[in-house]
């Protein structure tokens, strides 16, 4: 097996565009959550992007409690990998981070998450 990537708590990432208007990749730090099982995006950030295909709703766990999402897919360039995979649609608007990531995305990546780097 080759060498695992190693994140830290926070990377910057792009987020490739779906099919809205805009055509650029849009590049944010996102926040590291190995807690979280599925990760996050922005509602109006996705919008933004014309990722907006709800492919599946699910129930999700968080701070402010459980409540029922929309769920789309994105692809994203994280660390030199280039993965297609599922986020959750939630009103980040006052969170520091507009995108968290995952342990869909960890999975998928086979990455490391080292807290020590930031």
């Amino acid at each position: 097996m080759g060498k695992r990537p190693i994140l830290g708590l926070t990377e910057q990432i792009s987020i490739l565009p779906g099919s809205g208007d805009n055509t650029e990749q849009e590049a944010v730090v996102a926040r590291i959550d190995t807690g979280a099982t599925l990760s996050s995006i922005d509602k109006e950030l996705a919008k933004k992007l014309g990722i907006e295909t709800v492919v599946r709703k699910k129930m999700v766990k968080s701070a402010s409690g459980k409540n029922l999402r929309s769920v789309v897919k994105a692809i994203i360039q994280i660390h030199g990998e280039t993965i297609e995979e599922e986020f959750s649609l939630a009103n980040r608007e006052g969170m520091k981070y507009q995108v968290l990531i995952g342990q869909n995305h960890l999975k998928k990546g086979n990455f490391l998450v080292d807290p020590l780097i930031d």
